[in-house]
């Protein structure tokens, strides 16, 4: 008698499957939605822009037309939003859609190379990952670029494994995509292009994948370098711009021993961005289950280094040349590529040490992957000063300091609400650029010291109402004269009013 042969497990519907798990993204960044507000990766600059874009639109060819130093494609996406969405949510609207579609292609990755169920298990720790909920429900870009590269990656991962031009088309034509989003994109070009070398068994067919995708990803990145090649007499400007930034930010933030905290810094971020915000056990069992891939799965190694040659490289920047700042939006793209080997490194535990013990280690994972994030959003939330000013940036919620609201909320009632003007001080934190964005006053009631002519326009208009800063500007200026509670500019007198909370300090035009 023939012994009964079990049949194979059948796969839930692919469709099933990918609503709930949106479903699953959507709940938890819809709590933090009504709460979160613009604050990091140049969300209310970005939003700005794309006012501007909308108001004359265009085809943005270079830095000086229209993009400053980020992608146009984000802001021809905001400048849409706009039009059926008001200024404060259009931006984030546009990166809760993109942050929670963006299960689909973490899945599509997942489940091709590591099944099913891995691919569930990696889109629910996707889900609570506290700083993508910040960045999906905030104007930033980071959101929307992820979407775009995890795409190319299941997309490359498709054409690699089924050895078929259409998907690595496919993943060129999305990596343009991504490349006119963010600039860390553009390195994924020469990177992934490199991957059909070095692990194909046909060479021929490796050579002509590798030269087939680096050529089609080409297109907007030639066509954006020519751009700022007329335009600035560099083809690589807005990344020049941009490094020169953090070649000036290290040299403000370091010097003596500061040197060596940043390049201990450097060498750190990225393992201690995984631990914290992917939370312990999820990013220990991904790095597990790399470690069990690279060694096993040699096919699945150009995705390993695909998060770790740009984490090194930023590292070497960091630590090394001293001439980059970390940031923890900035290690997203590398970070999220830990999910799709979650469950491979919970296998290897169990295998390891028996089924009881990775119970324990599945059960406490799940246990720290939810419970991080809510406590450090609690912590956050409309919170100020110390420790909190440093995990704000990595927290699930996202909430502007409070002396500045309590300043917005003023300036809305009392200038922008009686047809009164106001002169604007500028902060080193940028904070200038927030109480201008939430507080809505029309450029034409507003003089702020980052504009031209300032003095000439404050002793003309005499505006009824003065915002400076601790850190501003203002006070640094040879015109301007701060005597206790009594600010002159120039001929124009100003006195503090009470009720504001340092660094804000609000003034009256004095008679």
């Amino acid at each position: 008698m023939l012994s009964a042969v079990p049949e194979p497990e059948r796969e839930p519907s692919t469709r099933l499957l990918l609503g709930l798990l949106i479903v699953a993204a959507l709940v938890p960044r819809l709590v933090v939605f009504p709460v979160n507000e613009n604050l990091y990766g140049d969300a209310v600059a970005r939003t700005e822009l794309a006012e501007r874009w909308l108001q004359v639109p265009h085809f943005i060819r270079s830095f000086q037309d229209g993009a400053a130093q980020f992608g146009p494609l984000h802001l021809y996406m905001v400048g849409a939003a706009l039009t059926v969405v008001e200024r404060e949510h259009a931006g984030r609207a546009v990166s809760l859609l993109f942050g929670v579609l963006s299960v689909v292609p973490l899945f599509a990755l997942t489940r091709r190379f590591f099944g099913w169920r891995a691919g569930v298990w990696a889109c629910l720790a996707f889900s609570v990952w506290g700083m993508h909920l910040q960045l999906s429900t905030t104007a930033a870009s980071e959101a929307v670029a992820l979407f775009f590269m995890l795409s190319v990656f299941a997309l490359f991962g498709q054409a690699l494994d089924e050895r078929r031009f259409g998907p690595l088309f496919g993943a060129a034509v999305v990596l343009n995509l991504a490349c006119a989003l963010r600039y860390d994109a553009w390195m994924y070009i020469p990177l992934l292009a490199v991957m059909p070398l070095l692990w194909s068994r046909d060479k021929v067919a490796g050579v002509t994948m590798a030269v087939s995708f680096g050529l089609m990803c080409l297109p907007f990145p030639l066509l954006w370098m020519q751009g700022n090649e007329l335009a600035h007499g560099d083809p690589f400007y807005p990344i020049t711009y941009i490094d020169e930034f953090h070649r000036s930010w290290v040299a403000s933030s370091g010097g003596g021993a500061k040197d060596w905290w940043l390049r201990a810094q450097g060498i750190g971020f990225w393992p201690a961005i995984a631990l914290f915000t992917l939370t312990p056990g999820v990013a220990l069992l991904g790095v597990v289950g790399m470690v069990k891939a690279w060694r096993e799965r040699p096919e699945l190694r150009w995705l390993v280094l695909a998060a770790l040659v740009p984490a090194a490289y930023y590292a070497f920047r960091a630590a090394v040349l001293l001439n980059f700042l970390p940031l923890g939006r900035f290690t997203v793209t590398q970070v999220v590529l830990l999910l799709p080997f979650v469950v491979l490194g919970l296998q290897a535990c169990v295998r390891a040490w028996g089924e009881g013990a990775g119970k324990a280690v599945a059960g406490g994972s799940i246990a720290l992957a939810v419970v991080m994030p809510v406590g450090l959003g609690i912590s956050t939330f409309r919170e100020d000063g110390g420790w909190r000013d440093s995990l704000r940036p990595v927290s699930p919620i996202s909430t502007n300091p409070q002396p500045v609201m309590e300043a917005v909320r003023f300036v809305e009632a009392e200038v922008a609400g009686k047809g009164k003007s106001l002169v604007l001080d500028s902060d080193d934190r940028y904070m200038d650029l927030q109480l201008a964005f939430f507080a809505g006053l029309p450029e034409e009631r507003l003089v702020r010291l980052r504009w031209p002519d300032f003095q000439q326009r404050v002793e003309k208009n005499r505006p009824e109402y003065l915002v400076r800063f601790d850190a501003g500007g203002l006070a640094r200026e040879s015109w301007v004269k701060l005597e206790g509670r009594i600010l002159t500019l120039g001929a124009v007198s100003y006195e503090e009013m009470e009720g504001f909370s340092a660094p804000v300090h609000v003034y009256r035009l004095r008679p």
